[in-house]
């Protein structure tokens, strides 16, 4: 441990921003005597502090920085405040008012022996006041500018209330939609989600977390987490080394090389060793193979659940598992701080070994700038926010902006789509008028109240020129005992309230509703509860009564829009077929109706592409687009006897990764190489001619796809390897170019070595995964 560490360094429990404004008054702490820093601390500096800091901490105080505490039932504020005085606290988390955690800080800084500040942490994944839509919505955008500001504008509102650090961005690839944690991430794709990773850093932690506008990020879950078995939350994972390396670890590296100060540890086992135990994972591949020099968080009672995993017999053994494997923070347990005093005493911990925890701790709370002062992101007392949930200190332009960006035109027959501003609207369905479904699971500090629903936006959007008239319709779920679990899980109070009415008279009402109207749209999907962590489901399907109510609406005869708000893929054979137009909105956020108004009546044309591809059934899954080449393969257009394919229905997914419509016709032809044979250490260039043959100015996405038909082992079918997105008015066309290298070429050979090898490539262009345009070149 200590060879290879020294000197290395969890629930709800850009418009015009001056960041400025954000430079509040900074008090130094005069007894640790750190100069406030003009940029980016030496590395020799910072170790040098470090190094004579911790020679003069005691084994308690040591152990104190091993422990990040929530505010609640597992620690009361008062008890606290006495652990933190005493030095036995690193950090807290969960806690955003700063009146709240002055007194905290200041019992660090004034009241405890040696002064050393708390930082205080947050899950900001996708917004702290201001919600935007989920990450998965998020990377529908395929516009990492996108991505980079809502990280920003979230690490500007975080700061603002004093937070130091995020636990993000959550990069786990999801191949297994009926994952709750699904929504939380990125999509299927390790490049996209790679992709979105370093720009989440980016905007997170700007050119240095030690600025009073930055919050240090902490990827997670490392890792594997999207692989859990069967999509069931804290399930085991078991994965070759290849795979892992090829598809799932890419994602965490894309974070850390892009600066991540952080990493949280995930609760799952990885081939039979849990990830807190994990030395090959925390050690030789984090920071060995990787360099990571940052601090390493358990998640929420991680190393307690050793005991469970069946790998620790007590407490004891599981704070010595987690110290030896590199877990540097204990979060929300008290297992270092009862166990290791005694591990230390017999022998059984190094003081080494507690030291390089420690001075990762603290190498965290340097760059952070806190020891350069401690109130860097609290400012004074006085500048303190009367009400913390004031309208005025959302963003809300930036996040009606960056949520029309998120969303998917899946269908849309006869031209449907834009909407006018006239006649009369109908808007039905249980979640047309939810503030708080919009926002999406990890809403942070989002406000329902605050938020834009589909029928606020669309009642802002027509006023005084069309009549909108509504209906619920239905629940979004009937079962009780699902509720029943949806409304236990939430801490606070009863999430979901049902209509007492039966199905039938909902339906019969909406159907009167219906019948007034010129269009129908249909807000339909699941509760944001159904999208969360520990909401893992055995069904893909849209929850029965709102499928039926989606009947009764078509039955009608009028144009029926259908707007999905999910966190997940659905299986939505029976939308996709009836719909008029179909809309995947995910959850948009704070400014969802708004946003959502804005594609339905052509304020905006969509221009997103779905970053996960969508099963036909449950049966299905895992369908991700890049799967591995076999020897039977089912071919489209041929008999599916004796190939690999499921008999009772069409084969590949409803929706293929990648795809998205706009209200304009798009077309990319002519694809051409540069050269027809590439040689090591050259570039060749790959274009095509993107055309808006279409009526409206729109966007879309060009992607580039690689296949290597012949490898020294089973390569995928294709991977995506760039994309680009392009803007164009009606008429307009652009060649767009992309370059290929090694970079695009190589990949983790049977022997785990990245590798380039010599032979023929398939070049692809489309403006999806699945209808594509094809050349070939040869490495030699």
């Amino acid at each position: 441990m200590e060879e290879s560490r020294n000197g290395l360094s969890r629930r709800q429990a850009l418009g015009a921003i001056s960041w400025a404004a954000l430079a509040v008054g900074m008090t130094a702490n005069p007894a640790l005597a750190t100069p406030k820093r003009a940029g980016k601390p030496s590395d020799a500096a910072k170790k040098a502090f470090v190094d004579d800091l911790i020679k003069r901490m005691t084994v308690d105080e040591k152990i104190g920085q091993l422990r990040l505490i929530s505010i609640g039932p597992e620690m009361p504020h008062a008890k606290l405040m006495d652990e933190v005085a005493a030095g036995r606290i690193a950090g807290s988390f969960n806690t955003v008012i700063r009146r709240d955690n002055r007194p905290l800080q200041e019992a660090a800084v004034k009241r405890s022996r040696l002064k050393i500040p708390l930082f205080f942490a947050y899950d900001v994944v996708h917004g702290h006041r201001t919600t935007f839509p989920i990450p998965l919505g998020l990377a529908s955008s395929f516009d990492m500018a996108v991505i980079e500001r809502m990280a920003r504008v979230s690490a500007v509102e975080a700061c603002n209330d004093g937070v130091d650090m995020t636990f993000a961005p959550m990069v786990d690839i999801g191949h297994d939609p009926r994952w709750g944690r699904t929504s939380e991430g990125f999509g299927e794709d390790p490049y996209l989600v790679s992709e979105c990773a370093r720009a989440s850093v980016r905007g997170f932690q700007g050119t240095s977390p030690d600025k009073p506008d930055t919050i240090m990020a902490a990827v997670k879950h490392f890792a594997l987490y999207g692989a859990v078995e069967g999509g069931r939350d804290y399930n085991t994972v078991d994965m070759s080394p290849l795979r892992m390396r090829q598809t799932y670890l890419p994602p965490y590296k894309a974070a850390i090389d892009a600066g991540a100060g952080g990493v949280m540890v995930a609760l799952n086992s990885i081939n039979g060793v849990p990830a807190t135990s994990n030395t090959w994972l925390l050690q030789d591949l984090l920071r060995k193979e990787w360099g990571f020099k940052g601090v390493t968080v358990s998640d929420h009672g991680a190393i307690t659940e050793l005991t469970r995993h069946g790998v620790a017999r007590d407490n004891r053994e599981a704070a010595k598992l987690s110290i030896k494997a590199g877990i540097d923070l204990s979060m929300a347990d008290q297992v270092y701080l009862a166990e290791l005093p005694g591990l230390i005493a017999s022998g059984e911990i190094k003081m080494a070994e507690i030291d390089a925890c420690v001075r990762e701790v603290l190498g965290a709370k340097y760059d952070m700038g806190l020891f350069a002062d401690p109130f860097l992101r609290m400012g004074k007392p006085e500048d303190d926010p009367v009400d913390v949930k004031a309208d005025s200190r959302l963003n809300r332009q930036p996040a009606r902006e960056i949520a029309r960006e998120t969303i998917v035109l899946l269908e849309n027959r006869n031209q449907t789509l834009p909407l006018k501003k006239q006649g009369t609207i109908a808007l039905i369905g249980p979640l047309a008028d939810s503030g708080l479904d919009i926002l999406g699971s990890w809403s942070a500090q989002g406000v329902p109240e605050q938020a834009v629903t589909l029928r606020a936006g669309l009642e802002a959007a027509i006023e005084g020129k069309a009549r909108l008239v509504t209906a619920r319709g239905s629940n979004v779920i009937d079962d009780q005992k699902v509720v029943e679990y949806l409304n236990f899980l939430n801490w606070d109070k009863p999430e979901v309230v049902q209509d007492p009415r039966s199905i039938e008279a909902m339906i019969e009402e909406a159907v009167s509703v219906a019948s007034q109207a010129d269009v129908v749209i249909a807000a339909v999907g699941e509760l944001r509860g159904m999208s969360h962590e520990s909401s893992s489901r055995v069904s893909i399907d849209m929850p029965g009564s709102q499928r039926r109510l989606l009947q009764a609406l078509k039955a009608t005869g009028k144009p029926l829009v259908v707007v999905l708000m999910n966190g997940r893929p659905l299986a939505i054979g029976w939308e996709k077929d009836n719909a008029d137009a179909l809309l995947e909105t995910w959850y948009t956020g704070t400014e969802g109706g708004n946003a959502i108004a804005d594609v339905l009546f052509g304020d905006h044309n969509p221009s997103a592409k779905l970053p996960i591809s969508f099963p036909r059934s449950v049966g299905q899954i895992p369908t991700y687009y890049n799967a591995l080449r076999i020897g039977r393969p089912y071919t489209e257009g041929k008999p599916g006897n004796y190939t690999s394919q499921y008999f009772e229905e069409a084969q590949g997914p409803l929706y293929p990764f990648g795809f998205g419509l706009s209200y304009s016709r798009f077309t990319l032809k002519d694809l051409k190489l540069s050269a027809t044979r590439l040689k090591r250490g050259q570039k060749l260039s790959a274009e095509a001619t993107l055309t808006n043959e279409g009526s409206y100015e729109g966007a879309n996405v060009v992607q580039l796809y690689i296949a290597d038909p012949y490898a020294s082992i089973a390569r995928p079918v294709k991977e995506l390897k760039g994309f680009q997105k392009v803007t164009l008015k009606p008429g307009e066309s652009r060649v767009v170019r992309f370059e290929i290298g090694e970079d695009e070429l190589k990949f983790i050979n049977g022997e785990l070595k990245e590798v380039v090898e010599n032979g023929r490539f398939d070049v692809q262009l489309g403006l999806d995964s699945h209808d594509v345009l094809v050349q070939s070149f040869e490495l030699v």
